[in-house]
């Protein structure tokens, strides 16, 4: 269900608008007058807005080092909303003696003050740095001085050894933009492959073989005016696949020799299992014997062997939240310590696999939050994850033993993105990923109605699958924040919240609650919602223009909401609201309403059945309708009639 339109520029024809008379790195001098602008021409609600934006990145033929060169003018319209400009994140990479340097930092803050323009310069001892891993160093530093109307101006340089460093640069981001332009200009003995992806074509283009720094180069310039920001659309994985975005590739280098980087997966793959901290790991096959678990061999089938050999992995060894397709400190480390990245994970559990006699080898991954792979250009830097497939009687299955909650074929939610490369001995194979498993959800609420009107009682909110690892991931990042969207989203007044992953890896959150305004009295009536604070109060497919993209939910998913609501001693119900069930013809959506009473016990159940991880953007219609139906029977509400 891939809809998205990539574009090898070679191909390209573009209009070309005096492109050859427009001036690229030229940026303007700063403009007294953006101090007053008042709101952005392109979006007035927008909180931020791009004045000016180059990104150039040009390899040095003598040294045959990149560097990467950035200009921002951004002006702020509202700063409580604009968080993510206020401050500057450079990562730098490393790789042994290899190491990317900061060059060349100049960060400014312009303010309007008594009608003349204010600059406050960002401090050296403001900067500070962060080790995010082995690999990734971030130089951090924050805009001082920064208010509604202040424009923020930065520039810095990035000398790089690593060619293949070059940045996917997003023409789209949230922020519209008034000017961006995006250079690259590489000597005639490297070559780039450039991907583009999305709708949007530069006003000026030009690509050509010139004379610059005293030889002959390649180099692609596009400059763009006019861009308004991004419009994302709900029940989308990661709308960085839609955005328009270049990126280039390193294709072949050729100092006294020809070295192909991307030239097809086979070679990838070749060089991969060559490598020490990928294929030398997969070699380690006699510490890979000595801690395979006792019993083994002895159990029936493949499948019975590969989860007993998963759950061995994924019990013993915990991931430190470190991506990549190599391992840092190594598999001998790991056995040692217990932790490692996922690279050393999955490899230690691939190894391991083989040596209990299963057919087992990697799978390359983009995680969602990384991108899709763009399978017509090999090249590794697409991928930062790997994982686990074995074959079994023809057919492929998957593990990840990252995730303390994942079993076969039920990965977490990041590795669900559409495509693997799997790199067995003999070929590659590009492999299609879908969340063929469901997950699902149970909300439940057991409440009753006390004799001064208020409601209370337990609640129980519980998601399996890919969905409880979801939850999980979530929980972990911030504890605090998990617990605290409960009150926010359901204005109930919660306490004693218990979440926590149960023996079968589901996860539970429980607690209870108690309200003063769930009911409504009108003489001797009690007016509620029996639903109370689980009803659907709005339809989340409300989107009013056509739907552009992929609708995606990750996982095919059954959501259960059921109410138990014990009505106090005389009252009666006066009538019990109306039953509902609705299907779509290919059966792919299903919803259902009921409610019953036992005794003085209303049992009220809503059911949503999802058949699909993902739908074509053509089903948003019947979403819409069936979310329609939804919330409006979830909102009936009934009359108790005091005897």
């Amino acid at each position: 269900m891939k809809k998205i339109f990539l574009i090898v520029l070679g191909s390209m024809n573009f209009m070309l608008i005096d492109a050859q008379k427009h001036e690229f790195l030229n940026p303007p001098k700063f403009n007294d007058a953006d101090l007053s602008k008042t709101k952005s021409t392109l979006d007035e609600n927008a909180p931020a807005e791009i004045l000016y934006r180059s990104l150039h990145f040009m390899v040095d033929h003598s040294t045959g080092w990149l560097h990467k060169k950035y200009f921002y003018r951004v002006k702020i319209y509202n700063k409580d909303k604009a968080e993510d400009w206020l401050n500057l994140e450079v990562p730098l990479y490393q790789s042994g003696s290899d190491v990317e340097t900061l060059n060349k930092v100049k960060a400014l803050t312009y303010n309007l003050e008594n009608g003349v323009a204010v600059s406050t310069r960002v401090e050296k001892n403001s900067k500070f740095k962060s080790k995010e891993s082995k690999y990734i160093t971030i130089t951090k530093l924050a805009f001082p001085n920064v208010k509604d109307g202040s424009v923020l101006e930065y520039q810095y340089e990035v000398i790089s050894p690593f060619l293949f460093a070059i940045p996917e640069i997003m023409i789209e981001s949230d922020t519209p933009s008034l000017y961006t332009e995006y250079v690259l200009e590489n000597p005639l003995n490297i070559a780039y492959n450039i991907n583009y992806t999305g709708s949007i074509t530069p006003k000026y283009r030009v690509v050509e073989e010139r004379n610059l720094y005293g030889t002959q180069y390649k180099t692609y310039r596009f400059g763009y005016e006019n861009i308004k920001g991004f419009k994302t659309e709900k029940f989308v994985k990661n709308d960085r696949n839609y955005r328009t975005k270049i990126s280039a590739e390193l294709n072949s280098t050729n100092f006294r020799e020809l070295k192909l980087y991307s030239s097809s997966w086979e070679q990838i793959k070749e060089r991969l299992y060559q490598n020490e901290d990928f294929g030398g790991e997969l070699k380690k096959t006699r510490l890979a014997k000595e801690i395979l678990p006792a019993g083994i061999s002895g159990l029936g089938s493949d499948i019975e062997k590969a989860d007993a050999v998963f759950k061995y992995v994924q019990n013993t060894f915990t991931w430190n939240k470190d991506r990549g397709i190599y391992t840092e400190q190594g598999l001998k480390k790991l056995v040692e310590t217990k932790t490692g990245n996922a690279a050393e994970i999955n490899l230690l559990l691939i190894a391991m696999l083989r040596e209990a006699g299963i057919k087992a080898d990697p799978i390359l991954i983009s995680t969602v939050n990384n991108g899709l792979i763009n399978l017509a250009s090999p090249n590794v830097s697409n991928l930062n994850f790997v994982i686990a497939a074995i074959k079994v009687d023809d057919v492929y299955h998957l593990y990840d033993a990252t995730s303390k909650q994942s079993s076969m074929d039920q990965l977490p939610p990041r590795d669900w993105n559409e495509y693997g490369i799997l790199l067995s001995k003999d070929k590659v194979q590009q492999l299609s990923m879908v969340n063929a498993k469901p997950s699902f959800t149970y909300l439940t609420a057991t409440a009753k109605i006390n004799d001064n009107g208020s409601i209370s009682g337990t609640y129980s909110d519980k998601d399996t699958g890919a969905f409880a690892m979801f939850a999980k991931e979530n929980y972990d990042d911030n504890t605090d924040k998990y617990k605290k969207q409960y009150k926010e989203n359901f204005a109930i007044d919660f306490t004693n919240i218990d979440s926590k992953v149960l023996n079968n890896g589901d996860f539970e959150s429980t607690m209870n609650f108690s309200s003063d305004n769930l009911i409504d009295r009108i003489g001797k009536k009690m007016i509620i919602n029996p639903m109370l604070f689980l009803n659907k109060n709005s339809n989340e497919f409300d989107q009013t223009e056509a739907r552009r993209y992929t609708i995606d939910f990750i996982s095919p998913y059954t959501r259960v909401k059921k109410i138990l609501l014990e009505i106090p001693d005389g009252y009666v119900v006066e009538e019990l609201p109306k039953n509902k069930k609705i299907v779509t013809e290919d059966k792919e959506i299903e919803y259902s309403y009921s409610v019953a009473q036992k005794g003085n016990t209303l049992e009220i159940t809503s059911t949503t059945k999802v058949g699909s991880a993902d739908y074509p953007k053509e089903y948003y219609t019947a979403f819409k309708q069936i979310w329609g139906v939804a919330s409006k029977q979830e909102n009936q509400v009934i009359s108790l009639i005091k005897k």
